[in-house]
Formats: structure tokens, C-alpha cells, sequence
């Protein structure tokens, strides 16, 4: 069973970008075997994309989309747990949890090398934009801000909408995550994507670099593939390219915005250490200053 050798402090990260099906156990059989096939390539750390097993159904509110949530833990955790323990390899995977009848959360699991299930992470902040209707169908998380010990180091998770506030990944790096995980379903809408599409993917990219350059830490983005009209018309188009980047923000891979591809990338976690001590915002942050950010807003 692989582990990180306390003098070699490099870990492999896998994203798993993929498109995604009609057909949820297909979609979560592809996925498993995406995972093992990133173990098998020398993954140690592997996460999906957001709410893998089905098309992107928040692109309208249809009370039947609520069928394909499941239990946490329940079969989709049994699985990867089940992956976990057999390739000793740490997972994130993102699902839509029915906790009770009438609550449903965007939730990520959280997976050691050994298979025990060390956390959820629940999704924060919910959009509710054209085509994004996520608050018809989500709770907002409950369980703020989190980093787990893991075999391989210890990482955070956030889930999409998260990306674009730098309060959540602060929070989260401040708990010691050295690597911020952001299970992702983004896209354009087609007929939008000529006018707006650079400029909204730029957007996208550089606030999470930025993320990595204000923590001193890692940040893996895993986004889906593919043209999705679940309810017909445009659908959304997502835009795939996956990335990592590195401790100053720097771009160390990213995938395709059309390929179905495994994103294998080696981090070396010295790093965080090493750029946190060099760039000290931690140690510079005016923490008597900041109280205004639990305010809507401040009056002028």
C-alpha cells in the first residue's frame, strides 16, 4: 500500500474530468474505473467533479430530480471506500445527500487511504442563477469550514459556487489544509459563450489561482465535459479544462476543454511550508481589523 515517504514529501494528485450520462449507475461505474485506472497510473489523492453521477439537473426545478440523491454514508460511499482500501489511495467524491426528508445537501466525502470515511464536507454558498438553480434542490452546508489529516497530507474541500469566495479557502487554509480541492460543474450557455465565454473562464481560473497565491497552498479545480440538455434546448456547455496550481498561483497542469482525461499531477507539499514562510500573509493579517466581513455590508 503506497505511502509518502516523510523525506519525499511529493503526492500525486488525480482529477477525474469526465462527461457525464442518462444513467447514474453508469455514470458511477465510469467514474470508479476512471479512479482505479488514476490509482493503478500512481494517483494517490483522487477527486471528481461535482455531483458526478448524473447530468447537471439544476438547470431547471423538477421535484423528480430529487430521486437521485442518496444516503451519506450509502452505496456511492460503500464504493469508493471499497476503491480506497484496495488501492490505498485517499478520494473526494462529490454526491447529492438526502439527509431527511425534505433536506438535501451538495456533499463532498471525504476518504482516507484505508478506506474509513473521515468527513463530509457540505456545500456553503448555493447559486441560483439561470440554469443554475441549485437552491431549489440544496441546503446550504452546516458544517463550515474543514481540513483533514489524511495519509497523503492534509487537504480541504469546497464545491464549486465556493470558488469565488476568498473567505471560504482562507478558512479552510487556515485550518492547515495544504491543498484546497474544488469538486466543480461549470459551463456556458451556449448562446452566450461568443460575447461572455473568455472572459467568464478567465474569471474562473484566475480567482482560484489567486486562492492559491493568498494561501500559500495548492488548488485542484475538477470540472465535467460535454453539452447537457437534461430538460432540452441549449443546455450548458462545460468547459472541462481542470487545472492545479501551484503555491504562487502558477498554472502546473490543466486538462482539455473537451476530453474525457485523467489529470495526474505531482505536488510537492514542501512547498506550502516553504512559500507561507517567504510570502507571511498569515502572519500579516490584521486580525483586530477584520470584523466587518461578518456584516452584509458596511455603511459608508
Amino acid at each position: 500500500m503506497p505511502r509518502r515517504s516523510p523525506a519525499s514529501p511529493v503526492v500525486t494528485l488525480g482529477l477525474l474530468q469526465t462527461a457525464c450520462g442518462a444513467d447514474p449507475a453508469e455514470n458511477l461505474h465510469r467514474t470508479l474505473a476512471a479512479a482505479d485506472r488514476a490509482a493503478r497510473d500512481g494517483a494517490q489523492i483522487i477527486c471528481t467533479q461535482e455531483l458526478f453521477r448524473s447530468q447537471y439537473f439544476c438547470q431547471c426545478e423538477d421535484h423528480k430530480y430529487f430521486e437521485l440523491a442518496e444516503p451519506i454514508p450509502g452505496p456511492s460511499t460503500a464504493a469508493f471506500q471499497k476503491l480506497a482500501r484496495r488501492r490505498g489511495v485517499v478520494v473526494i467524491a462529490s454526491l447529492f445527500e438526502k439527509r431527511a426528508a425534505g433536506v438535501y445537501h451538495n456533499t463532498a466525502v471525504i476518504i482516507d487511504a484505508d478506506g474509513e470515511l473521515l468527513g463530509i464536507y457540505r456545500k456553503m454558498h448555493i447559486p441560483d442563477d439561470p440554469f443554475f438553480y441549485e437552491k431549489f434542490y440544496f441546503t446550504p452546508g452546516d458544517r463550515g469550514f474543514k481540513a483533514w489529516p489524511t495519509r497523503f497530507g492534509k487537504i480541504g474541500v469546497l464545491v464549486c459556487w465556493d470558488q469565488w469566495y476568498p473567505e471560504a479557502a482562507r478558512l479552510t487554509a487556515m485550518a492547515g489544509a495544504e491543498i484546497l480541492f474544488y469538486p466543480t460543474a461549470i459551463g456556458w450557455q451556449p448562446k452566450e459563450k461568443a460575447e461572455y465565454g473568455v472572459n467568464q473562464h478567465g474569471a474562473w481560473e484566475l480567482i482560484q489561482r489567486s486562492h492559491a497565491v493568498a494561501n500559500g497552498c495548492f488548488v485542484a479545480s475538477v470540472n465535467r465535459i460535454g453539452l447537457e440538455q437534461p430538460i432540452g434546448g441549449d443546455g450548458l456547455e462545460f468547459w472541462g479544462q481542470s487545472f492545479v496550481a501551484g503555491t504562487s498561483g502558477q498554472i502546473l497542469a490543466k486538462a482539455s476543454v473537451d476530453r474525457e482525461e485523467t489529470l495526474l499531477v505531482p505536488v510537492d507539499l514542501q512547498k506550502v511550508d516553504v512559500t507561507r514562510t517567504h510570502w507571511p500573509f498569515f502572519r500579516d493579517r490584521r486580525i483586530d481589523a477584520y470584523g466587518g466581513l461578518t456584516e452584509r455590508l458596511l455603511d459608508s
